[in-house]
């Protein structure tokens, strides 16, 4: 990589965004929404698995990398739980999923295995790695997706959530490879390796589609504006065929390439239109100090 990983300032304004931000799309918008329900208090682990990790890289421009992606997390964190204040301030109240959330990061998966279970310190920091670098697996996947997804546009989606969700996804497509090469690096070598490697994913990614279900059916459940609000597979895959969210399909596909030997998550999105992004995106101009539109804070 040619230049450094490193946060970004950025300053949005949630003031006119509509709880359904994506017009007459209740599924679609409370789908994604389910990332803001998990980020806060997932990246906020990320950050502190990798700071009791540190004393283990040994290279230089990978440590470098490392703090870059953990500057970058506890920013996306901070934002995220912005949106959730927005949406608490609409009557839509998620304290009580994202208490579950929390405490699944901090007690299940926190510095000691959760009921005195018998495992290495070591063991468990490296298990933890696996499962972040597989969570970022799926992570770029979704940043490469939002980066394309022209149909967001078309529908008419709140500007300053699709910029937040570029934002964010074109950050985890620059750092897409940093937790997978952190893991290469600490999680032991050849074959055992490996084998925690498939484990991460074997145990992040049925987590993942869990808690996206469970927050959908959630947020769906507790929206004031709908009168008997659930969440559908049906509706789930018509917002899907029409570019509006990616499709269980794709996600699960995914999976398989992260178990071949040979992968790298270099493999995955464009770099390039990642940074392209980061360049223009409205958020990060108005935190600079230049034109940013609705997404400069008043």
């Amino acid at each position: 990589m040619s230049y450094a990983i490193k946060p970004r300032r950025v300053s949005f304004d949630w003031k006119q965004t509509p709880l359904h931000w994506i017009p007459g799309e209740p599924t679609a918008t409370h789908v994604i929404n389910v990332l803001h329900l998990l980020l806060p208090a997932g990246e906020r682990w990320f950050v502190k698995v990798f700071k009791e990790a540190l004393p283990l890289v040994t290279d230089e421009r990978l440590l470098k990398d490392v703090k870059g992606f953990m500057g970058q997390e506890a920013t996306h964190s901070v934002q995220h739980a912005y949106v959730l204040e927005h949406l608490a301030e609409q009557n839509l109240d998620t304290a009580a999923y994202t208490r579950h959330v929390e405490w699944m990061f901090d007690v299940l998966l926190g510095e000691r295995p959760p009921l005195g279970i018998p495992v290495p310190r070591r063991e468990w920091l490296r298990f933890r790695l696996s499962l972040i670098a597989a969570i970022e697996h799926f992570t770029a996947i979704l940043g490469a997706w939002v980066l394309d997804a022209e149909a967001l546009d078309g529908a008419g989606t709140d500007e300053v959530m699709l910029d937040l969700l570029r934002w964010h996804g074109a950050e985890e497509v620059e750092h897409r490879a940093v937790a997978f090469d952190m893991f290469q690096h600490a999680g032991g070598k050849g074959a055992v390796r490996y084998l925690r490697r498939a484990e991460g994913m074997a145990f992040a990614w049925p987590a993942l589609v869990y808690l996206w279900i469970v927050g959908a059916r959630f947020l769906l459940r507790h929206d004031p504006q709908l009168a008997a609000g659930r969440y559908r597979l049906k509706d789930h895959r018509s917002a899907a065929r029409r570019g509006l969210l990616p499709s269980w399909a794709s996600l699960n596909a995914a999976m398989p390439r992260y178990l071949r030997r040979s992968y790298h998550p270099s493999q995955e999105g464009s770099l390039r239109k990642a940074v392209e992004y980061l360049a223009a995106s409205p958020a990060a101009r108005a935190a600079a100090g230049g034109p940013a539109g609705r997404a400069a804070a008043s």
